[in-house]
């Protein structure tokens, strides 16, 4: 694995679970949106665009249906990537309770605000 966070990827669903997460985090990493749609083609040019394959690519997504069925997906596309799960007690990322979304980053090795620590 890669430490610099500019190696860094995070993929979601949405852009309220991106500004969720950029509230948080304390470092450059790049967060990519799905907008909850996955084909191919769609794929493709993320993989080109942000060299996932040479990357450390992690996967949060909400606990529902279809975050499962985005985790799956990409799950085959990028064998490599970390799993980041949120409680199924909060169910989307965009609603997960900051200082829970700062304790599992933290827990991925992600620099994150200190004040959600607390």
């Amino acid at each position: 694995m890669m430490t610099d966070s500019l190696d860094k990827v995070i993929i979601v669903e949405g852009l309220t679970d991106k500004k969720q997460i950029q509230k948080v985090i304390d470092e450059d990493v790049t967060i990519i949106c799905t907008n909850g749609t996955f084909g191919v083609e769609r794929f493709d040019e993320l993989l080109e665009t942000y060299d996932l394959d040479h990357k450390d690519v992690y996967i949060l997504v909400d606990e529902d249906q279809s975050g499962q069925k985005l985790r799956k997906q990409l799950s085959k596309e990028l064998p490599h990537a970390e799993h980041i799960y949120i409680s199924s007690e909060f169910r989307e990322v965009a609603t997960t309770p900051e200082s829970f979304l700062a304790t599992i980053l933290v827990g991925k090795r992600f620099s994150v605000n200190p004040l959600f620590l607390m």
